[in-house]
């Protein structure tokens, strides 16, 4: 699958990104909330991507921004993938460098917290693909699909029959594609 960007770069299979000497994409895990770099989906991307970043974050929601801003500067071509409150921090780091990031993997994001208000009004126009569980307690999907919905104009949003952690669909995924192995 294509998708255009404002830049009018398409987002490609790897082996047509090197056909085309375009770089490749600087793949990024940002955990939730309460997770690390150590939970299940950090050492699962590590295990099977290990060019990914994966860093911790802890602190309030600037603390940890200002350290994915650090780890991030200077990079472009990013493909973010964010999981519930990583998410929120995907999605507004893409709103801030717009021009670096290529794509959004966001994972039950908690884009319905206050923090994300600043971006409402706003819209991105880059590929996002949302994933979120049908029984989620945590992040409730009706207002994330309707913020979803209303800032990115380029969304392929997934309900699956899952949980927060997405425990029982989250390595059957199809990562290589996601990640533009493939």
């Amino acid at each position: 699958m294509r998708f255009r960007r404002r830049n009018s770069r398409y987002m490609m299979s790897r082996h047509e990104r090197r056909r085309t000497m375009e770089p490749d994409f600087t793949r990024v895990f940002i955990h939730g909330l309460e997770s690390s770099s150590g939970g299940t989906k950090g050492n699962f991307f590590r295990k099977r991507y290990p060019d990914m970043i994966i860093e911790d974050y802890r602190g309030t929601l600037d603390q940890r921004m200002t350290r994915l801003r650090t780890i991030l500067h200077g990079r472009s071509d990013l493909l973010l993938v964010g999981s519930s409150y990583g998410g929120l921090m995907a999605a507004i780091y893409a709103f801030e460098h717009s021009q670096e990031v290529s794509r959004l993997v966001l994972l039950a994001p908690a884009l319905s917290l206050d923090e994300f208000g600043a971006y409402l009004d706003r819209s991105l126009d880059i590929p996002v693909i949302v994933y979120h569980g049908t029984r989620d307690d945590v992040v409730p999907s009706n207002p994330v699909r309707k913020i979803a919905s209303k800032v990115f104009t380029n969304l392929e949003y997934n309900m699956i029959d899952d949980n927060h952690p997405l425990e029982a669909q989250f390595k059957t995924l199809d990562w290589n594609s996601l990640l533009c192995y493939e």
